[in-house]
This record gives C-alpha cells, sequence and structure tokens, in this order.
C-alpha cells in the first residue's frame, strides 16, 4: 500500500511520475523499428477510351461519366 499511500499524500508527486512514465512510453514507441512490413505497392487502375473524331465535350459527357 506504498504506492497508494503516496499517491494520497503528494497527489503532484504521483502525477509527474504517471506523466513521466506515459513520455517514455510514446518516446519507446516511436523508436521502435518496423522490420516486418512487407514490401507492397498501391493498387493501379487505368482505362483507356478512344472516340476518334469527337470533341473533348463529347467525350466527357458520353464516355467518361459512363465508365
Amino acid at each position: 500500500m506504498i504506492l497508494s499511500d503516496i499517491s494520497v499524500k503528494r497527489p503532484v508527486f504521483a502525477t509527474v511520475i504517471s506523466l513521466l512514465l506515459v513520455c517514455f512510453g510514446l518516446l519507446s514507441f516511436l523508436e521502435l523499428p518496423l522490420r516486418e512490413y512487407p514490401d507492397t505497392s498501391s493498387p493501379v487502375v487505368s482505362i483507356s477510351a478512344s472516340y476518334p473524331g469527337a470533341s473533348a465535350e463529347v467525350v466527357e459527357t458520353q464516355v467518361t461519366q459512363l465508365i
């Protein structure tokens, strides 16, 4: 019960110790190396649509919006 006695008698001291432990834990967590992540690339989708002889507005309204 020593920890609870110190916390009741000196709440500021207990708060400072708790904050120091939390800060130390966060700093330790941020410094951990990450070795187990696989090499991945984000998926890419490419769609090509051609409409020979059409203007850009026609392609936009009749082809692109449908795709």
